[in-house]
């Protein structure tokens, strides 16, 4: 036998039975649960769920057919392990993008990139060594929307699954962020909702706060605003600069970066309104 192992997604109105009626099929196709996880959220009634199994590949399209007639077509089935193609996207910083590609290489996130993509070329070398395709892409005012046509060109050509935004100090458009909802990953650094925009850990030090974070989040059209996918703070006091806090939120901005697309390709994120079920 090929067996495989499979993620199946489903976001409905909750009710009754889903559990049930799921594990049920999947068991009577021969497939064996790895893991599960559900929640029904109390509030706006909707049932998120997240099943990781595995079977014979063959048998595929067996269970797909037979959990529609009990579901009908709201759900998704995922193969596991099959690398999601990927854009990166950066400016200057390279820390997190840097961490990313330390991380591919160790085979510990399943993505295949297309292309690095950057407004400038400080981080070109990054992609040279580990001989990703790199895009220099310089925006202004004059030629944003242009470059923006030209990138979401060169993304559906490549079928690109995801976008990651790692330090890219470009504001995206509403036309591109709307034809991508929900394919863009961004780690802001800060623990938002609060110190949103420019330079956010000058602003935690003339505020004197004794916490800072970074927050990953998908994009939308409203800056900074989109629904929050993984969050980390970090401890400070009186005796540290602005430099020693970017140092500080640096790492932080990688690690929560890199959770919060490792959550996304293994299919454990569901957008719940402005907020996200994140299965952990």
């Amino acid at each position: 036998m090929n067996i495989n192992k499979f993620v199946f997604t489903l976001s409905c109105e909750d009710q009754i039975g889903i559990i049930a009626k799921t594990s049920n099929v999947i068991a009577e196709v021969g497939g064996f649960i790895v893991e599960l996880s559900q929640y029904g959220d109390p509030e706006t009634h909707q049932f998120f769920m997240r099943c990781l199994f595995e079977l014979d590949h063959n048998k595929i399209n067996l269970l797909r057919e037979k959990l529609e007639q009990v579901l009908g077509k709201k759900f998704m089935i995922n193969s596991y392990d099959e690398p999601m193609k990927t854009v990166i996207m950066v400016s200057k910083q390279g820390h997190c993008l840097n961490h990313l590609l330390h991380q591919i290489h160790a085979e510990k996130l399943p993505i295949d990139i297309q292309m690095i993509v950057s407004n400038h070329l400080d981080l070109k070398h990054m992609a040279d060594n580990y001989q990703i395709p790199f895009l220099h892409l310089p925006v202004d005012k004059a030629n944003k929307l242009q470059q923006e046509e030209y990138l979401l060109q060169r993304i559906q050509e490549s079928n690109t699954e995801l976008v990651i935004l790692a330090r890219y100090m470009q504001i995206l458009s509403p036309h591109l962020t709307k034809r991508l909802a929900g394919k863009i990953i961004n780690i802001h650094h800060s623990f938002l909702p609060c110190f949103k925009g420019a330079k956010p850990y000058h602003q935690a030090y003339e505020r004197g706060v004794k916490l800072i974070g970074a927050t990953a989040h998908y994009v939308t059209d409203e800056l900074d605003e989109g629904p929050i996918i993984e969050q980390e703070v970090a401890r400070i006091d009186h005796s540290n600069s602005p430099k020693q806090m970017v140092q500080i939120g640096s790492e932080v901005e990688s690690r929560v970066l890199y959770r919060a697309v490792k959550y996304h390709l293994e299919k454990r994120v569901f957008t719940n309104g402005i907020k996200t079920v994140v299965f952990k």
